[in-house]
C-alpha cells in the first residue's frame, strides 16, 4: 500500500511508515489513537475530557492510562506531538490532524483486508485456479463445476486445459491450485491421488463383428493416437504392454492433439483408436463408431497438488463436491 506523500519533515514521513505497522501489531491502541477526530475533540471539551477519554478507551478495552502511554510512546518515537495538552484538556496539533487523515485511510484498508480474509475463509469470494487434461475438462468436470458454482456462486473458476504433462507443469509452477489428470505423474514435488475413473474403449468406424482382438490383431491395425504426454496415450501404452505389445511397434497413421480430432478421424474411416467412453459415447449411440470386443481396466483420474504450497479453501471445497459425486 502506498500512502500519499507530503512535503513535510522526516519525522512525519516516519509517522507514515508507522501507519502500515501499527494496525497489525497493536490494532486496538491504534484505533483509540486515531479516532479522536475533530468532532470527538469538541465532544471532549463539552462533556469533560477525562470522562469521555475513559469511555472511548473502555469501548476498545483500553484504559485511559494505557491509551495515554501508547500515544506518548508514539509521539516520543517520532519526536512529533499529536496533541496539545493544556491543563486537563487536549486538542489535535497540525501533525495530529494530518496523521488522523492518513490513519483513517489505513484503518479503512485494514478493515477491508480483514473482510477479504473472512470472505475467503467463508468462500464468499475468491478464485479457484484449476487445470485439467482434455478428457476431464471437456467431459467429466462440467457437471461437477456446475454443482460447485451453485454452492459457491461468488467463487470464480479459472480452468486451463492441457495434456497430463502440461497440467503437472502448471501445478508445479504455481499457476494452478489443483490439477486433475488421467495419467500418473512422477514428480516428487507433487502429491497425486485417485479422484475418479473412466473406461477406455477401442473404437472404429466399421463393426468389429466376431473378430478376436489379440496381440497380433493390435499390431496389424492402423491407429490414430493422441500426442506424447497425453494421459490417454500413456494409459493405452500401459495396457498394450500388459498384452505383450510394444507401443513403438504399432502402425500409427495419425497422431492428433485432441480427443475430438482423434474421434473425427476414426469416424471418417481412419481405422481404430482408443479413447475415453466419455468422449465416444455420443458417436456410438449415433452409430458413427463401434466398440471392439476387448476390455481395458478402468482408468483412474488423479488429483494433483504441490506438496509445499498453501491448500486453498476453494480447492478443498471442489474436492468435497467431487467426493459427494462419487458416492
Amino acid at each position: 500500500m502506498f500512502l500519499p506523500s507530503h512535503d513535510l519533515n522526516p519525522a512525519y514521513r516516519s509517522l507514515q511508515l508507522s501507519l502500515v505497522v501499527i494496525p497489525i501489531v497493536n490494532r486496538d491502541r491504534f484505533l483509540y489513537q486515531v479516532r479522536c477526530d475533530t468532532g470527538a475533540t469538541a465532544h471532549l471539551r463539552r462533556r469533560g475530557r477525562a470522562q469521555a477519554y475513559d469511555r472511548r478507551g473502555a469501548a476498545l478495552n483500553v484504559t485511559q492510562s494505557e491509551a495515554s502511554a501508547a500515544i506518548a510512546s508514539l509521539e516520543e518515537r517520532h519526536a512529533t506531538k499529536l496533541f496539545h495538552r493544556v491543563g486537563r484538556g487536549i486538542a489535535l496539533t497540525e501533525a495530529g490532524r494530518l496523521f488522523l487523515t492518513e490513519a483513517r485511510g489505513v484503518l479503512a484498508r485494514a478493515d477491508a483486508a480483514e473482510t477479504v480474509l473472512e470472505e475467503l475463509r467463508g468462500l464468499k469470494r475468491g478464485t479457484l485456479r484449476l487445470v485439467a487434461s482434455q478428457t476431464i475438462a471437456v467431459c467429466w468436470l462440467p457437471p461437477i463445476l456446475s454443482t460447485f458454482h451453485e454452492r459457491y456462486p461468488a467463487i470464480s473458476i479459472e480452468l486451463s486445459i492441457g495434456n497430463t504433462g502440461q497440467a503437472a507443469v502448471h501445478v508445479n509452477d504455481g499457476k494452478a491450485d489443483l490439477g486433475i489428470v488421467e495419467g500418473e505423474i512422477e514428480d516428487p514435488a507433487l502429491a497425486h491421488w485417485p479422484i475418479g475413473e473412466d473406461q477406455l474403449l477401442l473404437v472404429g468406424a466399421q463393426p468389429f463383428a466376431d473378430i478376436d482382438i489379440d496381440a497380433t490383431w493390435l499390431r496389424r491395425a492402423r491407429w490414430v493416437q493422441r500426442e506424447p504426454g497425453s494421459g490417454t496415450r500413456s494409459t493405452l501404452n500401459s495396457e498394450l504392454r500388459g498384452l505383450g505389445v510394444d507401443p513403438a511397434a504399432l502402425d500409427v497413421a495419425l497422431t492428433m492433439p485432441s480427443n475430438e480430432s482423434v474421434r473425427t478421424a476414426v469416424e471418417a474411416g481412419v481405422d481404430v483408436a482408443v479413447l475415453s467412453a466419455l468422449v465416444v459415447d455420443p458417436a456410438i449411440k449415433a452409430g458413427l463408431l463401434h466398440v471392439a470386443p476387448i476390455t481395458f481396466a478402468p482408468r483412474p483420474f488423479f488429483g494433483l497438488r504441490h506438496k509445499e504450497r498453501y491448500r486453498t479453501k476453494a480447492a478443498d471445497a471442489l474436492l468435497d463436491v467431487i467426493g459427494l459425486q462419487r458416492r
